[in-house]
């Protein structure tokens, strides 16, 4: 495509975008169950309204929009309030939480350096459950991945003995997660939390997905086990506010327990020929909208209307656990949130994705072991029962040997 010579009418333009978003996934009907959080109609109208006020305004200027910098710094402490940080604790929004994840690093990075680690052979130290931007933002600091096997007992958790075999002095780094993507496990933080303390390491603890979920599940009255900053050696934190904080995308925050620590995560130069720039994050421009939907969306929810909506996604999970196990799949793990991984017997994992996606569902898969993978929103509530018949349907369709055609597995 080229650029028209001439402009086209905004209703033209308008009209071409929709016909061809009808042929994506149907996220607003709850037949998606990955890269979209559902929490209702309303909430998405926050979203879009509170972004658009601030669309035109740079988060890289707090001077000139000192609107944004106070966003930001009240969402940054309701975070931190949720996540049970001491006084002192610091921390910033940023794009996603792959940026989220990469900051944490850099500053895990930089506090090594500053103590006098071995810059030669620097590495992290994380379970094979743990998430692939560790791997992205290792590959951009040269920095060397162990990714340890999970426990050997089908809880599909970290295991704390084997990680700290893989600790030397160059580590500058572990990785626990609440909870981790492929399963929908949360690690046991509160052990690696005694491994990190024992070996003198930074302990960041990958909340992307829970980090606004977990809170209010335990609020609920779901077993929450410590996974946040009331470990006390839980130096950072990753949290998604796009997924389960139900704002606007991108938004995540990268969270520390002290400023000491946080200090390390900015970048800031003076020497060149424009004026002094800091940026906190990866990112120069920060959207205005990101900061001001994910403000709006909290204020607007509360903690009454988190609990409301998480309450309705765990109630979720448990009834399609229920009809999956029925159906004799096997679900893996213990999963506590809204994310959840099952498998079946006598079907292969890839041919019922394949019936689901004829049948309209567009989910993802995890690879070990190969199974079907749900990351439930609320919306989820309303289409709960025509998801368990299609899967009946389809696991009838595959035992018998009907075939779909063949669907592209989505792993993330």
């Amino acid at each position: 495509m080229q650029m028209p010579e001439t402009g086209r009418p905004w209703p033209d333009v308008q009209r071409e975008m929709i016909a061809r978003g009808a042929g994506d996934v149907a996220w607003r009907d709850g037949k998606t169950a990955v890269y979209v959080f559902h929490a209702g109609e309303d909430i998405h109208a926050v979203q879009r309204e509170a972004y658009g006020l601030f669309m035109a305004e740079n988060g890289l200027g707090p001077l000139a929009f000192p609107s944004l910098a106070r966003m930001e710094k009240e969402v940054i402490a309701m975070a931190l309030g949720l996540l049970q940080a001491p006084q002192g604790a610091a921390g910033a929004m940023t794009s996603g939480g792959t940026d989220s994840i990469t900051m944490a690093m850099k500053a895990a990075r930089d506090f090594a350096r500053a103590c006098g680690k071995p810059r030669e052979g620097q590495n992290i130290v994380l379970a094979r459950s743990a998430h692939l931007a560790f791997d992205k933002a290792a590959h951009l600091m040269d920095i060397e991945v162990r990714r340890v096997p999970l426990k050997e007992d089908g809880s599909y958790e970290a295991d704390p003995a084997a990680m700290a075999a893989a600790i030397d002095d160059a580590t500058i780094m572990m990785v626990g997660s609440a909870p981790q993507f492929p399963h929908g496990i949360i690690d046991p933080i509160a052990a690696l939390g005694e491994v990190a303390a024992a070996k003198d390491v930074w302990l960041h603890v990958d909340a992307c997905v829970g980090g606004y979920f977990a809170p209010f599940a335990r609020m609920n009255g779901v077993p929450v086990p410590d996974f946040d900053f009331a470990v006390p050696a839980v130096c950072s934190m990753s949290a998604d506010l796009h997924k389960y904080g139900y704002c606007a995308k991108g938004a995540s925050t990268v969270l520390f327990r002290s400023e000491a620590l946080y200090k390390h995560m900015p970048f800031s130069m003076r020497d060149w020929s424009g004026a002094p720039m800091k940026t906190p994050t990866l990112a120069g421009t920060r959207p205005g909208g990101a900061i001001s939907a994910a403000w709006a969306v909290m204020n607007v929810l509360g903690i009454d209307g988190y609990r409301q909506k998480q309450g309705l996604v765990c109630a979720t999970r448990e009834k399609i656990e229920a009809g999956v196990t029925a159906l004799g799949f096997e679900v893996l793990g213990n999963p506590l949130l809204g994310l959840l991984a099952f498998r079946h017997p006598d079907a292969d994992t890839l041919a019922l994705y394949s019936a689901m996606r004829a049948r309209g569902w567009f989910t993802s898969i995890s690879a070990e072991p190969p199974s079907l993978h749900l990351m439930l929103s609320p919306k989820h509530a309303e289409v709960a029962d025509d998801y368990l018949r299609d899967l009946a349907a389809a696991l009838t369709d595959v035992k018998a040997g009907v075939t779909a055609p063949k669907a592209e597995a989505r792993y993330s």
